[in-house]
């Protein structure tokens, strides 16, 4: 099912917090060779872990992490701006409208569906605040699964070249698009729905009207 947590939220589920942090590890540092930071627990973090994100998280039916997510207001804090300026025409996005989504990742051994269902999830954060477009740098080996799932990003910038090129995408749901991802996801609109009104309805409204 889909979670949607934030980051001081995550320690009343331990078994998901450490096994997403352990699959980011092996995501970013090992299979990628990504210039990341894991600590003695063999948790991938960094200081955006630390701002109160929200995380979008599949979890398993073992309660484990399935793929995931995070996701900041672009008013504040956040990698696109701090880090990726230089992919950026104009050198800053901010907006209320505009959300920073990062650490796309999977877990080692994912069901097909999952990254069409954080898809999914993210489709229902842009509609729970009001969102027109969600940004983001990935890996270009990345743009493979966003063609499978329907989800292609218009690329605003890239850098470097071959397998290390990474690109600065910008991710516009439509009503239609997200109909082809729940099916991509295996998911019904209901049941997507149902999880994430469920779950902001049990947030404070400091959370659901973050800003940053």
């Amino acid at each position: 099912m889909l979670k949607y947590l934030y980051a001081d939220q995550l320690h009343h589920y331990p078994y998901l917090r450490d096994t997403m942090f352990q699959d980011r590890a092996f995501q970013f540092k090992t299979r990628l060779g990504w210039d990341v930071c894991v600590d003695q627990h063999g948790h991938e973090r960094d200081c955006y872990d630390d701002v109160n994100p929200l995380y979008v998280i599949w979890q398993d039916w073992e309660g484990r992490h399935g793929g995931s997510m995070r996701f900041l207001p672009t008013m504040g804090r956040c990698m696109v701006n701090e880090h990726f300026a230089p992919l950026i025409e104009g050198g800053r996005i901010s907006a209320p409208t505009i959300w920073e989504c990062t650490r796309f990742c999977l877990s080692q051994a994912p069901r097909p569906s999952v990254a069409a269902a954080l898809m999914l999830g993210g489709a229902e954060v842009m509609e729970q605040f009001g969102l027109r477009q969600l940004v983001g740098v990935f890996d270009v080996r990345m743009q493979r699964i966003y063609a499978r799932v329907g989800a292609r990003p218009k690329v605003l910038g890239s850098a470097g070249s071959g397998r290390s090129q990474i690109n600065l995408g910008l991710w516009e749901f439509q009503p239609n698009v997200k109909a082809a991802i729940a099916i991509q996801a295996k998911l019904s609109a209901a049941q997507s729905k149902m999880w994430a009104t469920r779950a902001f309805a049990q947030m404070s409204p400091s959370e659901h009207q973050m800003t940053g």
